[in-house]
């Protein structure tokens, strides 16, 4: 399997251990959105809370370039490590939600 591919489904493993590990309650849906043609994945919540819709993503990964760009985390889960734990080069993970400036501290690649 090429890295391509490898991260590809190290991606959508990621985004279905976390609906998994968080069954959705009454009311709410959890929704994995793959565009591998572009390669954008993202975890959805949508609901309703009383009368009030809700909707936001939850995680947010692009590959580009060869490396995933973690642009959305709003989960507990640190997702970097993860990644790396589950075989991403930490050199191949770009904080996008960290401004450019500060991805030199992180500790990953800065793009």
């Amino acid at each position: 399997m090429d890295r391509l591919e490898q991260y590809r489904k190290i991606i959508q493993d990621l985004l279905q251990d976390y609906t998994l590990g968080n069954r959705s309650d009454a009311g709410f849906e959890t929704q994995i959105l793959c565009d591998r043609d572009n390669d954008h994945y993202q975890l959805v919540s949508l609901g309703w809370q009383k009368h009030k819709r809700f909707y936001t993503v939850l995680m947010h990964f692009d590959i580009k370039d060869g490396k995933i760009w973690i642009q959305r985390n709003e989960t507990d889960r640190l997702i970097a490590r993860e990644l790396i734990e589950m075989g991403v080069e930490r050199s191949d993970i770009v904080l996008g939600l960290q401004p450019e400036y500060a991805r030199i501290d992180t500790g990953y690649s800065v793009a």
